[in-house]
């Protein structure tokens, strides 16, 4: 009988998950629940100043093999665009300062732009340039991103270039972020290594094939729209919440909707956040259960705000900044849309999309959403000297959104394959696990279909008499 795998949300990690189940040989029939009213998760898109604009994930690293299979296949790697070739600025010590080329992560490969720059002091560049100097230093099993870099570079270059990246990218705070879990490319360049200048200068560079990051014209909701369409063969249901998921006496599982509905399942894929699928897998893989509840997550937030391109004194010629944690502001960055991305170009309009929230820092999350926009404006009144109230906003709230790779991350996962390892059948995955962007998730799931098709391929073909859907 062919086996059934039923997958548990539908953002990209559930949806590339079903996708792939679904392009097996003899593969399985397959039931996405998404608890809300839309497939997508986090990536969603609003029109702002007339221009579709993303207020998720609003851009794909395309590097990794199983998103460029993926775009392939979908037919859309001929639809996406990279970011214009600027650069971007670190907004700190008091004004926009050209973020320097040729770094990782925030890691610098020459010495001398960051003079230049203006980000540091020259007695910070002093400092960053004893790293030339300093002998290996015994780290920690787990580093932070903080033992990696901060005795080698000194304070200044971490403070204002590798933390606010990590805000950025994570919205993490590098004294707590494991490099292993966290950058493992930057962890595997620098370990054992004594210098991080020499060892980044001396790493191998392949020529670059096209942009690393990609966006898509229509917003990034095109990527879930391809994928919806490539699963019309699975069952697609939204506002299908599932309340618990139970093992039975058969070895299947049952997975009960809040509805009382039962789905029953030779396999269940649960890809919501971390916190919700402690919540589900309580009864069947209570082990697991309590090491998914321990990995943290942040509230952030996107804003969108429109203004006339005269009411703009800064010319806006990069793709926007970043801001340092210790500099104390509200903003994480701002990317300047109408200038990073060449579809949504515009002659009059200028549309600027604002990132709050990161690790240790939550004052937005009391403000009211007017009371955000008037903070962040006002910020944005000191950056790039704004000179009118924007006249169009959009405020997105992500509560818990963003999982944290903190110190013992690689660990938590160890426990909680070697848990699942008991329970087969059971599988999760999604961001909080090994790769928290768009492009993580989509190379989770091909490996976690691949896991899935494997144990079901090797079933012992014993038929089942009741259905796959009851009602209770």
């Amino acid at each position: 009988m062919r086996s059934h795998v039923v997958v548990v949300g539908g953002g990209v990690s559930g949806l590339a998950t079903a996708y792939r189940l679904l392009q097996q040989p003899d593969g399985p029939a397959v039931t996405v629940l998404e608890a809300g009213p839309r497939f997508g998760g986090k990536v969603a898109t609003a029109t702002v100043a007339g221009l579709p604009v993303d207020t998720g994930p609003d851009s794909l690293l395309v590097r990794m093999p199983a998103v460029r299979t993926l775009l392939d296949e979908l037919g859309l790697a001929d639809q996406v665009e990279g970011p214009a070739p600027s650069g971007a600025y670190v907004w700190t010590r008091g004004a926009l300062r050209p973020l320097p080329p040729a770094s990782l992560f925030g890691v610098p490969e020459r010495l001398l732009p960051l003079l230049t720059s203006g980000l540091v002091t020259p007695l910070g560049l002093l400092r960053a340039g004893a790293d030339l100097l300093l002998p290996r230093r015994e780290l920690p099993a787990d580093p932070t991103i903080a033992d990696l870099l901060r005795h080698r570079l000194g304070d200044q270059v971490f403070d204002r270039l590798v933390d606010p990246m990590l805000g950025g990218v994570h919205a993490g705070r590098a004294d707590r972020l494991s490099a292993r879990s966290a950058v493992p490319e930057v962890m595997s360049l620098l370990e054992g290594a004594r210098s991080v200048y020499l060892t980044m200068r001396r790493r191998e560079k392949k020529p670059a094939s096209g942009p690393a990051l990609v966006s898509m014209p229509g917003g990034m909701g095109r990527l879930l729209d391809a994928l919806v369409a490539a699963c019309a063969d699975a069952d697609l249901r939204t506002d299908a919440a599932v309340a618990s998921i139970r093992a039975r006496a058969d070895g299947r599982y049952d997975v009960t909707l809040a509805g009382s509905t039962v789905v029953v399942a030779d396999d269940v894929v649960v890809t919501t956040p971390a916190y919700t699928a402690a919540e589900l897998l309580a009864d069947v893989a209570p082990d697991a259960a309590t090491e998914l509840a321990s990995i943290e997550y942040v509230d952030v937030a996107t804003v969108m705000l429109s203004y006339r391109r005269d009411q703009v004194e800064h010319p806006l010629d990069r793709t926007g900044f970043l801001v340092p944690p210790v500099d104390g502001r509200l903003l994480v960055g701002c990317s300047w849309l109408t200038s990073k991305w060449g579809h949504l170009a515009h002659d009059t309009r200028v549309v600027i999309r604002a990132m709050v929230g990161r690790d240790g820092d939550t004052r937005w999350t009391s403000m009211s959403d007017a009371e955000l926009v008037a903070a962040i404006h006002d910020e944005l009144v000191e950056s790039v000297g704004v000179t009118a109230r924007p006249s169009e906003v959009h405020v997105q709230r992500w509560p818990a959104a963003m999982p944290q790779y903190t110190v013992g991350h690689a660990d938590r996962l160890a426990a909680i394959d070697a848990a699942l390892a008991a329970v087969p059948g059971i599988h999760v995955t999604g961001a909080a696990y090994r790769g928290v962007g768009l492009a993580g998730c989509i190379s989770q799931a091909a490996r976690t279909s691949t896991a899935v098709h494997a144990r079901t391929a090797h079933d012992d073909g014993t038929t089942h008499d009741d259905s796959l859907v009851t009602a209770r």
